[in-house]
């Protein structure tokens, strides 16, 4: 059976705190290739939703890399979910696919960080939300079956969708379908480069201190692509 390493410790005070949480695909691995893929993948967030109520608020599914936005209700909800849903996940594809004792399917441990629920919760939904979009996979956001905002579109249960702690507006797919400014792209990046919190200076500060989290933007570490 194979390993799938995940956070060391659960993040302590982590309850009411918005998190975006991403992870990658190791080495050559494609998670995501068929319609198929994507389902099995949504299967498993909802098989794991019934065991841990996790609050989901959004999410995009590409080809290499997935973001969800999630919003938990206890200090041990993020990581209990994310290793149940991830360690299901990368067994049955390989098993799927026959590459069992081939590799991990993830580049490690998923990472999360948290985002103020403030305008810069909004910038992180869209950012998740245009994920395709700003991969040139589609022409319009809400074109992309495997995403949030096509689920709300379509009025799809694939996944539960939980009420957003900050009202949804009223055009949010037009909104979301506007180019985000270099600057946003590159807080947001450096956040997740960094694994800082994403909000404005004093909070950032406070909930690292809270969250035992690294609140400095200065901190050593190797560049790495955009998620």
């Amino acid at each position: 059976m194979m390993t799938v390493r995940m956070p060391r410790r659960k993040r302590s005070g982590s309850a009411g705190f918005v998190f975006h949480v991403l992870n990658r695909a190791a080495g050559g691995w494609k998670p995501f290739d068929t319609d198929d893929d994507y389902q099995a993948f949504l299967r498993v967030i909802a098989e794991t939703q019934q065991l841990e109520p996790l609050r989901l608020l959004a999410y995009a599914l590409m080809p290499n890399h997935w973001h969800l936005i999630v919003w938990p209700q206890t200090d041990e909800q993020l990581t209990d979910f994310m290793q149940r849903a991830t360690t299901v996940h990368a067994q049955r594809w390989h098993q799927t696919h026959g590459t069992q004792g081939r590799g991990a399917l993830y580049q490690g441990r998923f990472k999360a960080f948290p985002v103020q629920d403030d305008d810069h919760f909004y910038t992180v939904c869209r950012y998740v939300e245009r994920n395709a979009l700003r991969a040139s996979l589609v022409s319009r956001a809400e074109d992309w079956r495997w995403s949030s905002l096509w689920q709300r579109q379509q009025q799809r249960a694939d996944v539960t969708l939980s009420n957003w702690p900050l009202p949804l507006p009223a055009d949010w797919c037009g909104f979301v379908n506007q180019p985000q400014t270099e600057a946003e792209l590159d807080q947001l990046r450096k956040c997740i480069r960094l694994g800082i919190p994403f909000g404005g200076s004093e909070w950032r500060s406070t909930t690292s201190q809270q969250l035992g989290l690294s609140s400095e933007e200065g901190r050593r570490g190797r560049p790495r692509r955009p998620e």
